[in-house]
């Protein structure tokens, strides 16, 4: 995850934002974590952190971002390339092989009727 330019004022803006609509303790952001030495932000938004109403996530990479908004570990293939099925890739992998099996079945079905 590359950093961003202007992180504290992009924090602040989205902080006030649901400021205005209420904090209630969901709201927060993700950023990299390649940002967090560069934050310097507004007491307002920094009590709000140690009070727990407002979230500042780092990520360094693309897989903590699918485990932190997915609420599960991501995976990692085993020797064969297979993920374990309670994880999100595991899920996808599954989804796309039942996709798999329902084009190829579709193809054979084409190709008996045309037969």
């Amino acid at each position: 995850m590359m950093p961003v330019g202007g992180i504290n004022d992009k924090i602040e803006g989205y902080f006030r934002v649901c400021r205005r609509i209420g904090l209630d303790g969901t709201q927060g952001i993700v950023i990299p974590g390649r940002n967090a030495r560069h934050l310097l932000l507004d007491r307002e938004v920094i009590g709000a952190v140690e009070q727990g109403l407002f979230k500042i996530y780092l990520i360094d990479n693309v897989l903590d971002g699918i485990e932190l908004l997915a609420g599960m570990v991501a995976g990692l293939p085993d020797d064969a390339g297979n993920y374990r099925p309670e994880t999100v890739l595991g899920r996808i992998q599954r989804t796309l092989e039942g996709f798999r099996r329902a084009c190829d079945s579709a193809a054979r079905e084409r190709e008996h009727h045309q037969a």
